[in-house]
This record gives structure tokens, C-alpha cells and sequence, in this order.
């Protein structure tokens, strides 16, 4: 099915995994994940007044760690610089990159302008 999976469980009923409820990963095919009367453990999502069983595998397993975000620290060189020689450093740096900016902003329209009063 491109839609999902139904699993047999062991009450004897069956339910339907839809296929973002297969896993973590993206799944453009469910057979990549999924083989015939493979055992996989589920969890029930729901259970509809018609009696149809919504199913989730990833649901099911432990949740992926979340990524840990790296510590990190200014260089001893920055620890040891006064807040006004920190201020000068930005000044210079930020000074440094106007100039950058005009420069090549002036190279853009080096060209001569239309003037808007034609006579």
C-alpha cells in the first residue's frame, strides 16, 4: 500500500499504520521499512466509533535523543580585552566593512545617471 500498512495484532483485530507513523525518517515507500508478516511493535493511536485501529510504529519506539548543543567560549585573547578596547576592535571592524560596502556599492553604479529633468 502506498498509504501505509495494516498490522494483525494479537487480539485479532487489525490496524492501519499510516506511513508517517512508520518511522523517524522520511518514507517514500512503505516496503523499504516493512515486510510481510513482519513482527513490529505498535502503538494504538486510536480506535474509531466504526472500529478502525490507528496505529504508530515511531510512536511506539524510544524517542531519539535531541543533538546537544556545543559549549563554547571566547578565545583567552578576547577574555583578557577591556569592554573600551572590545568597543575600538567593533569600531574598526564595523568601519572596516562599511568601506568594503561603499566601495563596492560605488563600483555598481560607476556608470552615469539619467538625469529626470530632460529639458
Amino acid at each position: 500500500m502506498k498509504f501505509g500498512a495494516f498490522i494483525d495484532l494479537d487480539n485479532g483485530k487489525s490496524g492501519l499504520v499510516h506511513i508517517s507513523e512508520i518511522s523517524n525518517d522520511y518514507v517514500d515507500t512503505v516496503d523499504d521499512y516493512l515486510k510481510k508478516n513482519q513482527k513490529v511493535k505498535v502503538k494504538v493511536l486510536s480506535i474509531s466509533d466504526n472500529g478502525k485501529v490507528s496505529l504508530s510504529i515511531k510512536q511506539a519506539q524510544p524517542k531519539p535523543k535531541k543533538t546537544q548543543v556545543a559549549e563554547w567560549s571566547f578565545d583567552d585573547r578576547q577574555k583578557e580585552l577591556s569592554f573600551e578596547d572590545k568597543m575600538l576592535k567593533f569600531l574598526k571592524d564595523s568601519n572596516e566593512k562599511q568601506d568594503q560596502l561603499k566601495s563596492r556599492d560605488g563600483r555598481r553604479y560607476s556608470g552615469k545617471r539619467k538625469s529626470s529633468n530632460q529639458d
